[in-house]
Formats: C-alpha cells, sequence, structure tokens
C-alpha cells in the first residue's frame, strides 16, 4: 500500500516528523518498506501566464511568448513546446533556476531571440517518466507562485508491506484511523453526502449468487463530457500511490479506492446488454480483460455479467468489452462487497493480481459500498459532469459476515501479556478502534464489538493483540519468567560420545550437512523402512514437503545429487537428526547419525592411484565411530536386507542382538530415482539403540605378559567370518583379550567347498602370568566348539 504523507496528514496530522511516523507505523505492526520523495530537488520555478503567443521569425518550429509572472512582470520565452496556448498556466524556470539533474538555467539566444527562461514540462520537473509537453496548470493557479508550493512537492510517498489479515489498512482513511489510535487523535474522512437523482432511470441488477456477492450497489449516470481531463490534484496524489491517470472516470474509481478502500468499477453503459448479473461463470467461458488477455473460465470464477456475455472478472479486472472509453457518455457504477472465499486465488490463478483483488482477498468494509459509490458519484458530477440516476442496491443480510461482541477479560489480557494497563487505558485504545465496549459481568470484564472493516477481529486473543499493539510493544516489560525448573536427566558422556563420533566423522573426510526434515512422500517410502508411514503434513509447502522422513538417507541422496551437479566428483557427508515414525502407541522419534559417500576412497595424489570407494571403506568409517559411540563393545556383522540397499552388498551391526547399525552400496532403482550416476554407499546407526555411556572408571595397566595363538581351521566357504568369531568369543575365558581373524584362503590344498581361516587369540592373565598348560587348554576348548557348532577342523600346518 502506497500512499501521500500530506494526503494522510489531511485526514490525521499527528505532532511527528515523517521518520517518526514511518516509525511508529512499523512498531504497530503495519511494516515501512520505503519513504521516498514525490519529487527530486529543484528551484526558481515559478506559475507563469501565457501571452501574446507567436511564431519565430527564423525557426518554423519554435515560438516566441510572453510569460506574466505576476507583480507586472513578464518575461521573453523562446519554447518548442508543442501544447502551449494563450492564457494557459504552465511552470516557468526563471533565470538562475535549478532544475533536477543540476541543470542551471541561463541567459541564452535561441536562433537570434533572447530567452529569459524555460517552460518545464512534467518530466523535466522529475514529475513523470515523459512528457509531450509542458505540464498545464490549473487555472486557479496564482503567476508567480512558486511551483513546489502549489503543486505540495514537499511530500514523500509512503509504502507499507500490508499483512493478509489487515485489509482495512488497504486505504488512506483506514491509514489514518490507525495513526489516530496511535496517536489519539480523530481520523476525519472526506464528507459524503447523498448525491439527489436526477433521472429516474436504474439498471436491473439479479445477484445469482449471493453467497459470493452479499451486497451489490449501483448507479447510473448520463450525460458525461468525453473532453473532460482529470485535475492535476487527483492525478498527483494517484502518482503518489503508484497509479498512473487512464481517464477521468477510471481515476476516479481508482482514487476512491485508494481513500476508501472500496474497489469499484466503471463499465460504458452503452455497451452493456440489458442488466447486470453475478454469477458463476459457465465452464469454457471466454472474456477479454482491460489489458488485452482472453481468458477461458472455469466454473468456480465468480463473474459480472449482462445479459449476453461476462463483462468482469468480479472483483479483479473489467473486460474490454464494456470498458469506459474517449467515446462514453453514459456510465454505470458498482461498488459491492465479494466474499474473500469466492475471489481468493483466482487471480493467482489467471496470472492477475491487481489493487482490487488484494483488497477483496483480504476483506473489505462490508458497509462501505453505498458511501464509496455517493463519494464517486459526487466526483464524476464535478469533474465530468453528467446527470445520475437513483443509488440501486442489491442486499442479502444474512449472507454478510456475522458480527457478535466479543467478551474481554482483564485478568487473561494480564495473563496473556504479562502485564496490563490500567483498565482506563484498555476502553480507551479500545474506542479509539471504533470499537464498541460496554462491561460485562464483573467489573474487569468487557463486551467488545468491533467495526465492519475489522474482519480480523474474531476473538478474544485478537482484542488482547490490538490492546498491547496500541499501547506499544516497545513498552511490554522485560520479565525474567517465574516458575519451578525441573533438570532432565541426561546420561554422562551422551553429548559429548556424540560430539566425538561428528569429530571423528570430520577428521576422516567427511562433511556435515543439515537437510529438511519434510521430503517427498514417494522418496521417503523408497528410501525409508518401506512399512513405517511416514507422518503427513496438514498444509505442506509443496508435494516435495510433504511428509516429515522416516530415514535421514533422503535428505543425504538429494545433498548428494546437488554436489555432484556442480562437479564435487568425491562426496563424503553425514548428519545427525532426527527419524519420524507413526505408530500404533502414537508418534516416535529416532535419533539418528547417516552418512552417504561417493567418489574416490582419497583425495587425488601422486603417492597411490585413485580407487573408488567401496563396502569395505564404509564399513571402516563406521566401525570407527561406533568405537567412539561405544567402546569395547562386542559388534556382531550379519548380512542385512534393506529397501534402499543393493541385495549382497548390504550389512547390520548388532550389540546383544538388536541392530545398531545398517550400510551398504545403493539400490540401484533409486539412482534413477535422485538421478545420481556414481556408486554411492550408504550407513545409519541409530543412536538410541546404543548402551549408555555410563560413567568413565579407572582401570590399572595389567602387569601380566600377552600370549598370543594362532589357530589355522578349515570350514564350509558358507560359514561367514562373523560366525566363526562369535563362536570363538562365546567358548573363551575372561582373559581372552582380543580375538582377530587375519587371513582367510581358498585354493590348492584346500578341499572344494572349503575355505582355511586363520584367528589369532591373545591372552592377558589379570592376577598371575599365564602359563602354557592353561593357554593349551582353553585353546582346545575353543576348537572343540569350533568343530561341534561350524563343522571346522584343525589344519595341520
Amino acid at each position: 500500500m502506497k500512499f501521500s504523507e500530506q494526503w494522510l496528514r489531511e485526514m490525521v496530522n499527528p505532532p511527528v516528523s515523517t521518520t517518526d511516523l514511518a516509525e511508529r507505523l512499523t512498531m504497530s505492526g503495519l511494516e515501512v518498506e520505503s519513504v521516498t520523495a514525490v519529487a527530486p530537488a529543484f528551484a526558481g520555478v515559478c506559475v507563469a501566464v501565457i501571452g501574446n503567443l507567436r511564431r519565430h521569425p527564423e525557426a518554423e518550429r519554435l515560438r516566441i511568448c510572453t510569460a506574466d509572472i505576476g507583480h507586472g512582470e513578464r518575461l521573453r520565452i523562446v519554447t518548442g513546446a508543442t501544447n502551449v496556448t494563450d492564457g494557459m498556466r504552465v511552470p516557468l524556470a526563471r533565470l538562475g533556476a535549478v532544475l533536477p539533474g543540476d541543470k542551471r538555467i541561463s541567459r541564452s539566444k535561441v536562433r537570434g531571440v533572447e530567452s529569459e527562461g524555460m517552460l518545464c514540462s512534467a518530466a523535466e520537473l522529475g514529475l513523470a517518466d515523459r512528457a509531450a509537453g509542458v505540464l498545464e496548470l490549473p487555472s486557479d493557479a496564482v503567476p508567480g507562485a512558486d511551483i513546489r508550493e502549489f503543486l505540495k512537492l514537499d511530500d514523500c510517498s509512503i509504502e507499507l508491506n500490508v499483512t493478509p489479515n489487515r485489509g482495512d489498512c488497504m486505504s488512506v482513511l483506514g491509514i489514518a484511523r490507525e495513526v489516530g489510535a496511535e496517536y489519539g487523535l480523530a481520523a476525519k474522512g472526506p464528507r459524503i453526502a447523498r448525491v439527489p437523482a436526477t433521472v429516474e432511470e436504474a439498471l436491473p441488477v439479479v445477484v445469482s449468487d449471493a453467497a459470493a456477492c452479499p451486497r451489490y450497489v449501483g448507479r447510473i449516470v448520463r450525460g458525461i463530457d468525453p473532453t473532460a481531463v482529470t485535475p492535476l490534484w487527483m492525478t498527483e496524489r494517484l502518482r503518489r500511490s503508484g497509479l498512473r491517470p487512464v481517464h477521468p472516470v477510471v481515476d476516479i474509481t481508482n482514487y476512491v479506492m485508494l481513500e476508501l478502500g472500496q474497489p469499484m468499477h466503471a463499465f460504458d453503459l452503452g455497451l452493456l446488454e440489458g442488466g447486470i448479473d453475478v454469477r458463476r461463470a459457465r465452464q469454457g467461458e471466454r472474456i477479454t480483460l482491460l489489458d488485452g488477455q482472453v481468458l477461458e473460465l472455469s466454473d468456480d470464477t465468480l463473474v459480472i455479467a449482462d445479459h449476453g456475455r461476462a463483462v468482469a472478472l468480479a472483483g479483479i479486472m473489467g473486460g474490454a468489452d464494456s470498458a469506459v472509453t474517449a467515446r462514453t457518455r453514459d456510465i454505470f457504477l458498482e461498488s459491492a462487497y465479494f466474499s474473500p472465499a469466492a475471489i481468493a486465488g483466482r487471480g493467482r490463478r489467471y496470472r492477475l493480481q491487481t489493487d482490487s483483488s488484494q483488497r477483496f482477498e483480504r476483506g473489505v468494509d462490508f458497509e462501505v459500498q453505498a458511501a464509496a459509490a455517493e463519494r464517486a458519484t459526487r466526483l464524476v458530477l464535478e469533474i465530468c459532469g453528467g446527470e445520475a440516476g437513483p443509488l440501486s442496491e442489491v442486499a442479502h443480510s444474512e449472507q454478510l459476515p456475522a458480527r457478535a461482541p466479543l467478551r474481554l477479560r482483564y485478568s487473561r489480557l494480564q495473563r496473556v501479556l504479562g502485564y496490563a494497563p490500567d483498565q482506563a487505558t484498555v476502553k480507551g485504545i479500545l474506542g479509539r478502534l471504533r470499537m464498541q465496549v460496554r462491561a460485562a459481568g464483573a467489573g474487569d470484564e468487557w463486551l467488545v464489538m468491533p467495526p465492519a472493516s475489522r474482519a480480523d477481529i474474531t476473538i478474544e486473543a485478537d482484542l488482547i493483540e490490538e490492546v498491547a499493539r496500541i499501547d506499544g510493544y516497545e513498552f511490554v516489560p522485560a520479565r525474567m519468567p517465574g516458575g519451578p525448573i525441573g533438570l532432565n536427566r541426561v546420561a554422562e558422556g551422551g553429548v559429548a560420545r556424540i560430539l566425538r563420533a561428528r569429530e571423528a566423522l570430520v577428521q576422516r573426510g567427511y562433511q556435515e550437512v543439515i537437510t529438511y526434515s519434510f521430503v517427498a512422500a514417494r522418496r521417503d517410502t523408497a528410501v525409508g523402512l518401506g512399512a513405517v508411514a511416514g507422518i503427513e503434513l496438514a498444509n505442506p509447502i509443496s508435494a516435495d514437503m510433504a511428509v516429515m522422513r522416516t530415514s535421514l538417507w533422503t535428505g543425504l541422496l538429494q545433498a548428494l545429487n546437488y554436489n555432484l551437479s556442480r562437479q564435487q566428483t568425491r562426496v563424503r557427508l553425514f548428519e545427525t537428526g532426527g527419524g519420524f515414525e507413526k505408530r500404533s502407541d502414537g508418534l516416535r522419534q529416532i535419533n539418528k547419525l547417516s552418512g552417504i559417500v561417493s567418489g574416490a576412497s582419497w583425495p587425488e595424489q601422486w603417492g597411490a592411484r585413485s580407487l573408488g570407494v567401496d563396502l569395505f571403506d564404509l564399513k571402516g568409517d563406521v566401525a570407527t565411530v561406533l568405537e567412539v559411540l561405544a567402546p569395547r563393545a562386542t559388534w556382531e556383522h550379519r548380512t542385512a536386507s534393506h529397501t534402499a540397499l543393493h541385495p549382497g552388498q548390504a550389512v547390520e551391526i548388532a550389540l546383544a542382538g538388536r541392530r545398531v547399525a545398517i550400510l551398504g552400496a545403493l539400490h540401484p532403482d533409486l539412482y534413477d530415482e535422485f538421478d545420481i550416476r556414481a556408486p554411492t554407499y550408504l550407513f545409519d546407526i541409530e543412536l538410541d539403540a546404543l548402551p549408555s555411556p555410563g560413567v568413565p572408571r579407572y582401570q590399572p595397566v595389567p602387569r601380566f605378559p600377552l600370549v598370543r595363538r594362532d589357530l589355522s581351521i578349515t570350514v564350509a566357504l558358507e560359514i561367514s567370518a562373523a560366525e566363526i568369531l562369535q563362536t570363538a568369543r562365546s567358548s573363551a575365558p575372561p582373559y581372552l583379550r582380543d580375538l582377530q581373524l587375519f587371513d582367510v584362503y581358498e585354493g590348492e590344498g584346500i578341499d572344494s567347498g572349503k575355505k582355511s581361516v586363520a584367528l589369532g587369540l591373545i591372552f592377558q592373565g589379570v592376577s598371575s602370568t599365564l602359563i602354557d598348560k592353561d593357554i593349551d587348554a582353553q585353546v582346545a576348548v575353543i576348537v572343540e566348539e569350533l568343530g561341534t557348532r561350524l563343522g571346522a577342523v584343525l589344519r595341520d600346518s
């Protein structure tokens, strides 16, 4: 919303500067986006009356005239302007004047004739981008008057960012009321008197969709002057509000819209067939708009139609077939209340964003239509002449917004704000906002009736917000919250170990990312656990952010695609965050640490040839992280299956039978889904499945020597290393310090279907040095257990 500060100050004039006014508006919730001067700096320009106009003797396109600047002073001027006439009042830059751009006017000769100044166009004064001739001033312009004072150019255009709920501030009067409430002043709108009818003629109006148009006001005006021009004072106010003059009648409807907040439209009465019908468009119905667009309408679009076709998109834009032109003599003025639900979204659907649609979508005052029509009629008669018919109105009061008083409790106001002005101040604020206040029940309760223009005031909290807003958000006292504070129990070391795990990944070349918790449902199903449903959002930003993620892999894959698309060939990313699942017992958030790798194992270097990352590289990274997260834990590795991982290239790592981590190669079907063309591997660690870190405890350094025994056994090919290690550990004594699988061999000397596996067993006594007899006995027990469970046979060599 853009408007002239001087226009505003004619309605309410607080004793503050422009800067202070802008700051107060912003603090009250009406953000001031810009304050700009309506005209650049210039000086030495006054009003002049043209006389004695004649042709230049030496130049066919030049003319000489006398400029009367008052007090008997007349100047000779040479001009090339084609629109100059005797008796015309124009701006004159006198000798010594300084125009925009630091252009100085000095005495000069033009083709042998001395010129004592320059006649100025609107463009030369910085009032327009271009101009066809000198600026014509109204007949009441006094010769010699300073043009800045006469045109009131020491003014600013203020532009507000009006929030969607404040449709009442989409007019100068609405903003004046707001300023008046802020400063305790009464806003004075224009005096609107009833215009008596001088012709008894009314256009038939039918409202077929009363829910979409509960009130429709119209009036015929006949015999307007087609040669009338918009007065300078009106064009200037329109210009300073961001609108350009078009036609006197159109300018008047725009002016009333800016002044009162009621969008209006004028039809050429001679181009209408029969009467007016406010109805829904017929599916596929076509209309040509004022901007030349031809639209094919859907059946949920509200239109203004005559008896032959649609002539306007209701509340958005008029049609070209009934537009007011320079030949128009008779008009029909429309002033209606359209339901916001009937207009909202229609403009965006047809790629139209107009001043009218912005106001109707927010909601206009449903009681101002007749007053706006009277105001526009009076201006038409004053500027264009003509005779007005009676004001006709079709109203369906049951479809208008319901108004009911709201209860405001002083105790509730105190509780919500943490403070409260005294009761008299509260009532005064509400009164300045044109709300009707009366006592209800106890002495600290009121029933408050908002004005029809405030569609945003619907509940008690809205009234509390208004009190705080007008009293001043900046005056809300700063108070620390009070109340008992409970400390959540957090396992010692829990946060620290996550930090160490992140540091470990960074040291291995990973970079941490943060991705959205909202993802596309299709991708979440493909990447997540499949059987676990994602949580759908009630009002998603887009289809690509429609559910809460069950897995962090979706965001990581999208981040990988983003990096690969920008020539990053080696990518290693990780993220800590929550996955969200909907279960029968409610919603659950699972804390995870997930990662993704693609590209070379090592950065490019001269000392080693480049090798692509593989599953074993990733397994080493995960093992490092798990060692940080759960030191000295005994991990079980086994084949896994996951919808997002390649069959046969997926591993899960368990602790005490529960899966803690899963890793593997990306499933081939997902490469196209995420537009990835490089081999990719992922891992996921469920942090909530890890044991509590516990309290660190001191252990003395062992004083007794280590003893190592190596075993070489043959087992069937299908037996995994994890099974061998599990079996060996389960039968080992407490003083088995470490167990390592250090060799696997198949080939010559080994039976078909078998493989040789070498194990290293490291023992260490706790209270004494171990002797060979004890160790040999324990090794024999382990070998026997391997043979019994897995069919392992000890090799001779």
